[in-house]
């Protein structure tokens, strides 16, 4: 009974198949979608010499405003509730394809785009209300089922985008992107409940009077209204005060670092693995199809390991998970950094996803079990912003080495970064694990 009641004000594991459900949706028709923004600039006129330029601005302008805004929305998200932030970004989301969808030059796809980055801040809302939809003992599990219903979404988009841009064309596409986003927004908006606040920070009183002497939760008071049994927040915190405090807590400045970096990586290889392959196989024919196969079997690797790394997060600890996802991922990354043919770097690219799949559900629940719940929403809208950063960031040092040096240099580079960040996040590991 007491369990079925804690679960009845926290939401439970069905608000975590159910927002888990629906971020799978976004991300599959995000995936449905970007890697057919240059066909789409081709077809709104733009110039084969001055699509490379207009792919990049507007894929950077979306990443940029969606990183400023990201801590803006991750504060409303814990003043106003987290479910009314994931309703907001649903719904504004779902505008912004059929928007796109309507463009008629490259100058209203970049502003689309730029909306679409205001309108951005369900992932943080999302992320936080599966990590206060369970008790401690099960953030683990819940993050891991959330990260893999990302996996296949981010696995099906590019093939189902294909296909139906294959047979109705480009605008369709986004069309039935924003009636699917609409939808996913819908699950929520009639099927999860809000977590409550009380009962959050009763289930984990042991862990909030350890928090209770750090800086962040001298920024935030709490005042328990005992007839109603509602906690009401009264922060006057502001944005930088979110960030300052933030620094003043090491083990949180070092994740947000861990999300930078992961996102660079991953960003500095997706836009480049198209043309290394050709240049390993020594044309450019079918590099495209071999490329996106090569991508889908490492996210399937991961979408079946995911569950295998949460579960030792939970055993051993969540920094120890990282360290060592970190160090295999580097470790395979400096191996297909080696130009010995298509059957090396496939096989490589299995271990590359079972390993970083690793690395993102166990950066969460170490946020979450260092973070005060009444922060985590302002908290995971940090971690939301040093990803979109890190995305900026990753695809022009990739240009710049591949262009310079060479593409091998890049997958060097990226593994050395890794292996790096497994040494510096080892002596996390023996502070918190």
């Amino acid at each position: 009974m007491e369990r079925e009641h804690e679960n009845k004000h926290l939401g439970g594991m069905r608000n975590v198949w159910i927002i888990s459900g629906a971020m799978a949706i976004l991300a599959l028709c995000y995936t449905m979608l970007v890697p057919f923004l240059p066909v789409y600039l081709l077809e709104l006129g733009v110039e084969n010499d001055r699509v490379a330029l207009w792919s990049g601005a507007v894929f950077g302008i979306t990443f940029f405003i969606a990183g400023v805004m990201a801590p803006i929305w991750g504060k409303i998200a814990d003043a106003r509730g987290k479910k009314m932030m994931a309703m907001r970004a649903g719904f504004a989301i779902a505008l912004s394809y059929i928007i796109i969808g309507l463009v008629m030059d490259p100058w209203q796809l970049l502003l689309g785009r730029a909306f679409q980055g205001f309108a951005n801040g369900f992932y943080p809302a999302a992320m936080t209300m599966v990590s206060l939809s369970v008790s401690e003992d099960k953030v683990g599990k819940a993050l891991g089922i959330f990260q893999t219903a990302l996996i296949l979404g981010n696995i099906i988009g590019p093939f189902l985008g294909g296909t139906v841009e294959s047979f109705v064309g480009m605008r369709p596409v986004f069309y039935i992107a924003g009636g699917a986003v609409c939808f996913a927004t819908l699950l929520v908006v009639f099927f999860v409940k809000e977590p409550n606040m009380a009962m959050v920070e009763a289930k984990n009183s042991g862990k909030a009077e350890e928090i209770a002497n750090t800086n962040i939760d001298q920024t935030i008071s709490f005042e328990n209204n005992t007839a109603s049994g509602v906690v009401k927040k009264q922060s006057s915190t502001s944005i930088f005060d979110d960030f300052k405090a933030v620094k003043k807590q090491s083990v949180l400045v070092q994740l947000l670092w861990i999300f930078f970096f992961m996102q660079c990586a991953i960003m500095m290889l997706q836009p480049i693995l198209a043309l290394y392959i050709g240049h390993v196989q020594g044309t450019m024919e079918s590099a495209a199809i071999v490329a996106g196969s090569i991508l889908s079997i490492g996210g399937l690797a991961g979408a079946v390991t995911t569950n295998l790394w949460v579960r030792l997060g939970q055993r051993k600890g969540y920094f120890r998970t990282i360290s060592f996802c970190l160090l295999g991922t580097g470790v395979a990354l400096l191996l297909q950094s080696l130009p010995l043919g298509i059957w090396w770097f496939g096989a490589l690219q299995i271990l590359v996803g079972s390993f970083i799949v690793g690395v993102n559900p166990s950066l969460s629940a170490a946020v979450t079990l260092n973070t005060n719940p009444a922060f985590r929403g302002r908290m995971f809208g940090m971690t939301t912003t040093a990803q979109q950063f890190g995305s900026m960031v990753g695809p022009v040092f990739a240009s710049i080495v591949s262009t310079y040096i060479g593409f091998s240099y890049v997958f060097g580079f990226t593994g050395v970064l890794m292996l790096y960040l497994a040494w510096k996040n080892s002596y996390l590991s023996k502070a918190h694990d």
